[in-house]
């Protein structure tokens, strides 16, 4: 019989419904190779022509920016869906309500070799790329502008990425949306009623559990959610309490690098190397959620399309248990 389960957070409902279907290889479809070439890849060092001059770049040894010898390098985004410069132009057009598209779109170029992804990086590469994330969202804070950063990952065709060497994404935004605030709202709630944070005692409960955790160390977690949208869905989460990715420090990407490393070479492994998206979620800028909101990430395999079920009542279907998918992704040999 189908499960329908409640995201505690959102209120949103989900459909288990296991009789669909369900094994890892149910879920591997094989992406047509595409040629690799770094001729023309304007990622790749020595082509640093090819992209808008760089915003921040990480190098082992000094030199001009724009320049080869980088580890990590950020660059805004060749089209970018939003703009920086102008003013907000908010305004009412009878009762709808406009504003100009500004903000920052930025590219963080993960590695200087075009076929390494991120989950074949070392932990350390891996580790810097998390610095750059904390890096340009310091920065981009400054801009009163800016109440919401997220910081994405499309790997994959099937999953939007439109060049295989590997990198991330950053959009800076002018207003906080609404699945974000409907998160929040369901955090606060949460909190009003029992005064604790319910990121914390989903953590809590799934240690106790036990048979929805994927990885474990000391200072984070990664779990299928109990109300998974989708096969083989991930969060990582911080098992001490934070709102503000930002204000992480070095012992935390010290544990973070390992465990998004371990979450996506399980996924690999199980799922075939799955296109795959990953988001950041972290608190809106200038609000004050500390008491109750709780930064994570979440993973999600390309696996199932969204169709019109879905986009007409807001519920998903998903046709394997997160037990069992905790199951596969924490029992496959590494």
């Amino acid at each position: 019989m189908p499960d329908l389960r409640r995201d505690p957070i959102v209120g949103r409902w989900v459909i288990i419904s296991t009789e669909r279907t369900g094994r890892p290889y149910d879920f591997v479809h094989l992406e047509p190779a595409r040629p690799i070439s770094t001729a023309l890849c304007p990622f790749c060092p020595g082509q640093e022509r090819l992209t808008p001059k760089e915003i921040m770049a990480y190098r082992p040894q000094p030199a001009e920016p724009n320049s080869p010898n980088w580890t990590v390098r950020v660059v805004p985004n060749k089209f970018p869906a939003l703009q920086v410069e102008g003013d907000m132009g908010r305004e009412g057009i009878g009762l709808y309500d406009r504003m100009n598209g500004i903000g920052a779109h930025e590219v963080i170029i993960e590695t200087p070799e075009h076929t390494a992804g991120l989950a074949d990086m070392p932990t350390k590469k891996i580790e810097d790329v998390l610095w750059a994330y904390r890096d340009r969202v310091l920065d981009l804070k400054k801009d009163q502008r800016f109440r919401y950063i997220l910081i994405f990952k499309n790997h994959g065709a099937s999953a939007g990425a439109s060049l295989e060497h590997s990198h991330s994404q950053l959009i800076a935004l002018p207003i906080v949306p609404t699945s974000v605030l409907e998160e929040l709202d369901g955090c606060r709630a949460h909190y009003q009623q029992k005064e604790r944070c319910i990121y914390c005692d989903i953590v809590r409960q799934d240690i106790s559990d036990g048979n929805r955790i994927v990885a474990d160390n000391p200072e984070f977690i990664c779990v299928t959610p109990f109300a998974p949208r989708f096969p083989f869905e991930m969060w990582i989460l911080p098992k001490r309490h934070a709102a503000y990715f930002e204000e992480s420090q070095k012992g935390q990407f010290e544990f973070l690098a390992p465990m998004l490393s371990e979450a996506l070479r399980r996924m690999d492994k199980v799922l075939a190397r799955p296109s795959y998206n990953f988001v950041l979620h972290s608190s809106p800028l200038h609000e004050k959620t500390g008491d109750y909101y709780h930064w994570h990430v979440e993973i999600i395999p390309k696996l199932t399309q969204v169709a019109g079920f879905e986009w007409g009542t807001g519920f998903y279907i998903n046709p394997v248990s997160p037990e069992e998918s905790a199951k596969f992704l924490r029992e496959v040999e590494l």
